[in-house]
């Protein structure tokens, strides 16, 4: 059973992320995020309506709030978004 998306969840995604995955938060800010021109980006939080970034553009950091297409059930449904979300990233 996966864990409800609680502050200590969101620590531990974001944590995740940001260490093993950063390209992939630069391509949900670029995308979902309209800043085409991100530069790199780190995920802030998550909760089961979206994720919060702040990204770097042109030198400048801008807070970016990415709403997902469902409310997440659990960690394991954020999981599987996330995932979704890069292979739709990468198709554009």
């Amino acid at each position: 059973m996966s864990d409800k998306i609680t502050p200590e969840i969101s620590d531990r995604i974001c944590k995740h992320m940001n260490e093993d995955h950063a390209e992939a938060i630069a391509l949900y800010a670029k995308v979902f995020g309209d800043a085409p021109e991100t530069e790199t980006a780190k995920m802030i939080s998550i909760d089961p309506e979206g994720m919060n970034l702040t990204a770097q553009v042109k030198g400048a950091s801008i807070p970016i709030r990415i709403t997902f297409d469902h409310t997440l059930a659990d960690s394991e449904d954020a999981h599987q978004t996330l995932i979704g979300m890069v292979r739709q990233a990468r198709k554009n």
